[in-house]
C-alpha cells in the first residue's frame, strides 16, 4: 500500500479561455506549473516544465538531480521561445514536492520558482513552505505592506523569477524530514489569490486529498476564478523510514539548498 495518498484538480477558472496551468502527479514527485504569456504559449511552457520532471520521478532521487532537471527545463523553454518567434516571452512558475535521499534517509525536497506555492499542514497548523518570488512578497517581507494588502496590490502579478529566463533563475529547494499524518498542498496563484489560508487549513483538516483538491479549486472559482486554478494535495500516511521528527514551524525547520550552493 502506498504511503502517500494524492488528489489533484485543475480548472480554467471563470475569466480565462485557456488553462495555462500544468500539473504532474507521480509516485515520488508532484508539481504545479503556471504558464505565462497567453498568446506567447504559456501552456507550452508549463507543460515543458512538468514533462522535464518525469525522469526524476524515481526512488533515491538526489537533490542535485532535481536541481539539474529544473535547470534543464529552463533551457528547454528558452530554446522553444528562440525557435518560435510567436512564443518569445513565454515562461512558467514551477513548485512541487519530491522524495529525495540524503545520507541514506528519505526526506522531502520542496522546490519553487515563481509565485506558485507549497503549503504544509501538520499538527493542525498550516504554514507556507515556499516563499513567493514576486514584487509583493518582497514588500511583505520588508514590512511595507501586509499579506492582506498584497492580495489586491497593483503589482501582485509581477513575479521576479520564472523558468524560461536568461540567465536561469535561482531555484529554491528546501529539505524537510518526513513525518506521519502531514499534508502538503501545491497550488498555482489562481487559488491563493481567491482563497484565504484559514479556508485552506479548514479544508485540508477535514477532507481526503481528492476531496480537498476539488473543494479548494471550486472555492477559488466561486470566489471569482480570475485565473486558472490548480491544486495537488498529498497526505503522508506514514514516512518511508517510519521516523518521527521533532516538530517546529515549517519555515523555522526548513534547510535550504539551491544554485547558491
Amino acid at each position: 500500500m502506498p504511503y502517500v495518498t494524492v488528489g489533484a484538480c485543475s480548472d480554467v477558472g471563470r475569466v480565462r479561455e485557456l488553462n495555462e496551468d500544468s500539473i504532474y502527479v507521480g509516485t515520488h514527485l508532484w508539481a504545479v506549473a503556471d504558464g505565462m504569456g497567453g498568446h506567447a504559449a504559456g501552456d507550452v511552457a508549463s507543460t515543458l516544465a512538468t514533462q522535464a520532471l518525469r525522469s526524476m520521478d524515481h526512488e533515491g532521487l538526489a537533490v542535485e538531480e532535481l536541481l539539474a532537471a529544473i535547470n534543464a527545463a529552463n533551457d528547454t523553454i528558452s530554446k522553444f521561445g528562440e525557435q518560435n518567434p510567436d512564443s518569445v516571452g513565454l515562461g512558467t512558475t514551477l513548485s512541487g514536492v519530491a522524495e529525495v535521499a540524503i545520507g541514506g534517509a528519505h526526506h522531502w525536497a520542496v522546490f519553487n520558482v515563481g509565485d506558485s506555492r507549497v503549503y504544509r499542514f501538520s499538527d493542525g497548523e498550516l504554514a507556507r513552505a515556499t516563499i513567493d518570488h514576486s514584487e509583493v512578497e518582497e514588500m511583505v517581507l520588508d514590512g511595507r505592506i501586509t499579506e492582506d494588502q498584497a492580495r489586491t496590490h497593483p503589482s501582485r502579478n509581477f513575479i521576479t523569477r520564472s523558468l524560461g529566463s536568461d540567465p536561469a533563475p535561482e531555484v529554491d529547494i528546501w529539505v524537510l524530514p518526513q513525518s506521519a499524518e502531514e499534508r502538503f498542498m501545491i497550488c498555482s496563484d489562481g487559488l491563493t489569490t481567491e482563497v484565504r489560508d484559514e479556508s485552506i487549513a479548514a479544508t485540508l483538516s477535514r477532507c481526503d486529498p481528492q476531496a480537498a483538491a476539488d473543494e479548494l479549486v471550486q472555492d477559488a472559482c466561486t470566489q471569482g476564478g480570475h485565473d486558472n486554478v490548480s491544486a495537488v494535495v498529498l497526505l503522508v500516511d506514514r514516512p518511508t523510514d517510519d521516523v518521527t521528527d521533532e516538530r517546529t514551524h515549517p519555515r523555522e525547520k526548513l534547510s535550504r539548498s539551491g544554485n547558491d550552493g
